[in-house]
């Protein structure tokens, strides 16, 4: 399970910080499928993603786990960007690394994400017709759910006032050396709106899955790019690969599974609902993850190939 690092082609200067999980009786002379896990909003490669990749590679799959730019162990200033058009390209340049990898077969390359990880997982695979398979878990269109809330209960022109901020904190940074920011996850226990909710403050701040590298917060300044991004623009024409999804029975954000399912153009298109869990749920505990695991696992050995 090498820590690796490599550059990002996109233009910005940043090298990415990334670990990969090889399958049992792994052989450098042989070819594997590979699969690019993405992290949560405001997580890093330690957390979920590495435990799901880490659950891909005993089934047989090459999984990579990264940090996204600004973030974690990748490179980049300002730190904890949260701009969701690079967080999307940043899956892209994971794949460009992987298709140097004399053991990854180019032409089997899935994508997966978790939170909004699954949602620019998603962007990629509409944008890189190198991605053959995508799944999700725990799906969240990050623009979706600062637009119209956890539950989908906010009207699109009821958020400008997140634009209206947004704007004023990137006029407020031009001056400043410290720049403003928003919690992408409750930084309290007594900020939590639910107790859904309170699950991702126990994550992030607590024992059960805090790190150095993920303070839960982002940029206010991306709220500019967040409000107006659709994770699942155009998926109508052009998001015909496979698709997996996993959401939690109980999950405020489920809807946000649901519309991918119900918006892309793939006649290969599954929804597994995880009788019982929240959207918390499916980061790490067992048996809802061993659930997850059970339907992704097969699902990317059956279409990466």
């Amino acid at each position: 399970m090498p820590n690796v690092s490599f550059k990002n082609l996109n233009g910005q200067g940043i090298t990415m910080a990334a670990i990969i999980n090889f399958p049992a009786g792994f052989d450098d002379s042989k070819k594997y499928p590979a699969v690019v896990v993405s992290h949560p909003g405001g997580g890093v490669k330690e957390q979920t993603a590495g435990l799901y990749a880490k659950k891909l590679a005993e089934n047989g799959l090459i999984a990579i786990a990264f940090d996204r730019s600004y973030q974690g162990e990748s490179t980049g200033e300002p730190r904890q960007l949260e701009n969701p058009y690079i967080s999307t390209e940043d899956v892209s340049a994971v794949i460009d690394y992987l298709t140097t990898l004399p053991y990854v077969d180019q032409a089997n390359i899935g994508a997966m994400g978790i939170c909004a990880g699954a949602g620019y997982s998603a962007n990629a695979a509409i944008n890189d017709r190198r991605i053959k398979a995508l799944a999700m878990v725990s799906a969240v269109n990050i623009g979706q759910m600062f637009r119209n809330g956890w539950e989908n209960t906010v009207k699109d022109a009821d958020a400008l006032p997140y634009l209206d901020a947004g704007s004023a904190a990137r006029t407020a940074d031009a001056s400043n050396d410290d720049m403003a920011t928003i919690p992408l996850a409750p930084l309290k226990e007594e900020d939590a709106p639910n107790p859904e909710l309170r699950g991702a403050w126990e994550y992030y701040h607590t024992p059960r899955c805090e790190h150095p590298n993920a303070p839960g917060f982002t940029l206010a300044r991306n709220l500019t790019q967040i409000i107006t991004y659709d994770a699942y623009n155009k998926a109508e024409a052009f998001l015909t690969q496979p698709i997996l999804a996993v959401a939690g029975s109980k999950a405020g954000s489920k809807w946000m599974s649901d519309d991918l399912i119900a918006r892309a153009a793939s006649t290969d298109k599954t929804l597994h609902v995880v009788e019982g869990a929240d959207h918390m749920d499916l980061y790490d505990v067992p048996q809802y993850v061993d659930e997850a695991v059970s339907k992704l696992a097969p699902f990317f050995l059956a279409k990466l190939k």
